[in-house]
């Protein structure tokens, strides 16, 4: 598989004004500690906020099946209400940890439904011809394209699953959510230049993963 990482230039005035360390707002702070006293109206408020886009995140693990995706929602605010307690500002905004415990429960119930298992027999059939073309997350061409193929998806959600939480976690937002860099940047609570700087690793990752997954590393 061929990926091409580009790097992109950071704009000063983005540099300038990104934070250098996470920070939440009063809002948040107030929101988090009633997360961590186990206030029933704090949970709501979290749903309500954070429900749609974990849907989405999830949806974009896991394909068109609803009640998987519904699943790992539920699962996910479960799985939130019993770590509330080791949640850590200074590593992050209250997104960024909603979406790393997204990405594990989409990644668990990719292997529950014997995701792996259709994998294998889809490889069998792919032309080794489409894989070695294959672009994707590389800044050249739309991954939507990708996803038009059905064994395609299926290779680039395998790949997702696979990856560490964070990368998986700003390469759906980059590539497949279209966000700029500095929104994904303001969504997490960390500097641009951090943001710009998993990107490219994760971009790395997601080609050697390709490719260890389709046996073309």
């Amino acid at each position: 598989m061929v990926v091409e990482i580009e790097q992109e230039a950071v704009p000063s005035s983005l540099l300038s004004r990104a934070p250098l360390t996470p920070e939440l707002s009063l809002e948040d702070r107030s929101l988090v500690d009633g997360l961590k006293r186990g206030q029933r109206e704090a949970w709501a408020q979290l749903y309500d906020r954070f429900a749609e886009r974990v849907w989405r995140l999830a949806a974009r693990m896991l394909g068109s099946e609803p009640q998987w995706v519904a699943d790992v929602v539920q699962e996910t605010f479960l799985a939130a209400v019993r770590s509330a307690g080791q949640f850590d500002a200074e590593r992050g905004s209250l997104w960024s940890w909603l979406a790393v415990i997204a990405h594990r429960q989409a990644a668990l119930s990719w292997r529950k439904h014997g995701q792996d298992q259709r994998l294998r027999e889809v490889l069998v059939g792919l032309p080794r011809e489409v894989l070695y073309g294959a672009r994707v997350f590389d800044d050249s061409a739309p991954t939507d394209e990708w996803f038009e193929r059905r064994e395609l998806s299926l290779l680039i959600r395998a790949t997702l699953s696979a990856l560490p939480d964070d990368y998986a976690t700003v390469l759906v937002a980059k590539y497949l959510d279209e966000q700029a860099i500095e929104d994904i940047a303001l969504e997490l609570g960390e500097s641009y230049e951090a943001v710009r700087s998993r990107l490219a690793r994760a971009r790395r990752e997601f080609k050697t993963t390709f490719e260890r997954l389709t046996g073309e590393g």
